[in-house]
């Protein structure tokens, strides 16, 4: 019987005490948790240090030797043509690039809305007046001026200190410029492929890395041109902006799209400069100082509103409107709104 023992010197049956049963020994009770299981092998973890990682990128670029020279050979090209080209040409360039880089970070702005903001600070609402003013700040920055090596901070025109835990902004940006030194016997297209990949790393601000390492890798890809402040990175599609993998296939990326950027750059100069050979033989029976005026704006940006026209020219609206209205019957010209106000006009071939 369960619960009774049997008593021999009574022999009677009594009841007795129930045995202890120790918790662990219970099956209906839950068990110990299991420990959490934990991929990282056991032992101290080794971080990448700085001369690992530039061996890394070292190596890639020793790889990539025959795609990187026919990329400096293409922008060697560039820079001698814009050498040799109008001043207008490098404002029209760097408001482009910064219109496709603006896209890659988040900032949806047209070129003519840009451009109109630019020449004449005309925007929107407050939080698109946020984007127009980054991406003046590309434009800026892509059509020359101290490179970012000089002056980093200024160049970013960041100079808060973030507070907390965090480092100060001056010691992560210290932080990158080391590396980036550190990696000087790199080419230069090479160290700023390594310089856009480390951002987000460095920790130099969320609010638009991106755009501003794009821009930065940008102008230290240029490396010593005389005329070509910036390498198009967003002209073709923006391939080179993407991220991951190891070295040797970012830089394959990068390079590949510098490339292709490169070669529709110069397309674009030589289409431009057909169209301005062919504008002046147009104008050479008109007289006055505005025709001139308008097809080095027009040839200095992509898209001219009226407004802009007047502003850019010096000239009166009714002058401007009247030349552009001829440009247009001779066919130097196209209206891209179809509207009858707020209207803005290209070069077309």
């Amino acid at each position: 019987m369960v619960g009774q023992t049997y008593d021999v010197a009574t022999d009677f049956l009594t009841d007795a005490e129930p045995a202890s049963v120790p918790d662990e020994d219970l099956w209906f009770l839950p068990g110990p948790p299991e420990p959490a299981f934990d991929p990282t092998p056991p032992g101290p973890r080794a971080e990448p240090n700085e001369a690992s990682v530039l061996d890394e990128w070292r190596a890639a670029e020793a790889g990539q030797a025959a795609r990187l020279a026919r990329v400096a050979l293409r922008l060697g090209q560039l820079d001698e043509r814009l050498r040799q080209g109008p001043p207008g040409w490098r404002q029209r360039l760097a408001l482009a690039e910064a219109v496709d880089l603006g896209w890659h970070a988040g900032y949806r702005i047209a070129p003519d809305r840009l451009a109109l903001w630019i020449v004449l600070r005309v925007g929107n609402t407050e939080a698109e007046d946020q984007g127009y003013a980054k991406l003046g700040w590309a434009v800026r920055r892509l059509t020359g001026g101290p490179g970012p090596m000089a002056d980093l901070a200024t160049f970013l025109g960041r100079h808060e200190i973030g507070g907390g835990e965090e480092a100060p902004l001056s010691e992560r940006i210290a932080g990158l410029l080391e590396m980036l030194h550190a990696g000087r016997d790199l080419h230069p297209l090479t160290r700023a492929c390594l310089c856009f990949h480390l951002w987000p790393l460095a920790g130099i601000g969320p609010e638009g890395e991106r755009l501003e390492a794009a821009v930065t890798a940008a102008r230290l890809a240029a490396g010593d041109c005389a005329a070509a402040a910036f390498v198009p990175l967003a002209t073709a599609g923006g391939a080179a902006l993407r991220a991951g993998g190891l070295p040797p296939v970012r830089l394959g990326r990068w390079l590949d799209g510098m490339e292709a950027g490169l070669a529709a750059t110069l397309r674009g100069l030589e289409d431009l400069t057909a169209w301005q050979t062919r504008a002046q033989a147009e104008i050479a029976d008109l007289s006055g100082q505005t025709p001139g005026r308008l097809v080095e704006a027009l040839i200095g940006w992509p898209l001219l509103s009226a407004s802009m026209a007047e502003a850019l020219t010096g000239k009166s609206r009714a002058a401007v409107q009247r030349n552009l209205t001829l440009f247009q019957a001779r066919g130097l010209v196209r209206e891209v709104t179809g509207q009858g106000r707020f209207r803005f006009w290209k070069a077309v071939g």
